[in-house]
């Protein structure tokens, strides 16, 4: 696979779980779930500035 390709796909992979980590903060059932999800996605680095 092409470098250029594999930069796509990672970066497509970044954007959803993006994507899928702010639904599940969004549609969080308490204010506790949800700022747990946030230190979690912190934690993971999916926030971070593009890799």
């Amino acid at each position: 696979m092409s470098r250029l390709a594999k930069a796509l796909r990672s970066r497509r992979e970044i954007v959803r779980t993006r994507r899928e980590i702010n639904r599940a903060i969004t549609t969080a059932a308490t204010p506790a779930m949800r700022d747990e999800l946030i230190m979690v996605a912190q934690r993971n680095g999916v926030f971070s500035p593009h890799r």
